[in-house]
């Protein structure tokens, strides 16, 4: 008798089946996204407050700097900038230390991931490089005000390991907590303003 294969798909609450190795877009729900962002934790959960720091949370504040950084950019790149950490609603959100450690296996899941879900909400599944700057600069800035309001830095500890923003990028930007079920609203209300200007 064969080796019986190794399962590598996730079951969502929506009933779909992600292929973790072989993503299609016809098994990305939004609510699926949206109810997997908002109930896994940054930081490992190593954050001040009554609630886990989601990256629901953490992926309106990034679309929200995007903007301030790119106020020209249409409503697509925003929701590319939402969604920039959409394949962890499958794969949690592991902290960069672990990221390097794991190799290239990780950032091609990831990466087959993410182009499925851009595929899936007509994104390019390649978004183009000034994008994408924009969207990690965002994410950046997102960092940077994480490690100093809510997981623990000291503004002297986090500037020899996250990049210090410029002021206006930051000008307005507020770190959320609060449950789940409200980060997962947020989100899909967000997402869905945006889907209707693309």
């Amino acid at each position: 008798m064969p080796p019986r294969a190794k399962r590598a798909w996730q079951r969502m609450l929506s009933g779909r089946r992600l292929d973790l190795l072989d993503p299609t877009p016809v098994d990305i729900e939004i609510e699926d996204i949206a109810h997997g962002l908002a109930f896994v934790a940054r930081w490992n959960g190593q954050t001040r407050g009554d609630w886990p720091y989601s990256v629901a949370e953490h992926s309106l504040l990034v679309e929200q700097a995007f903007g301030q950084i790119t106020p020209q950019a249409p409503a697509k790149w925003r929701l590319a900038a939402l969604l920039h950490d959409a394949p962890e609603y499958v794969l949690g959100d592991m902290i960069s230390p672990v990221k390097g450690a794991l190799g290239n296996e990780y950032g091609e899941m990831d990466q087959r991931i993410a182009e499925a879900v851009h595929r899936r909400f007509g994104l390019p599944a390649k978004v183009p490089a000034t994008i994408k700057r924009s969207i990690k600069l965002a994410d950046q800035v997102s960092a940077w005000l994480e490690a100093i309001e809510i997981a623990g830095f000291s503004e002297d500890e986090a500037r020899g390991i996250f990049k210090v923003p410029r002021p206006e990028h930051c000008a307005g930007l507020k770190i959320c907590l609060r449950p789940s079920a409200e980060a997962r609203k947020a989100y899909l209300d967000r997402f869905n303003a945006l889907i209707d200007k693309t």
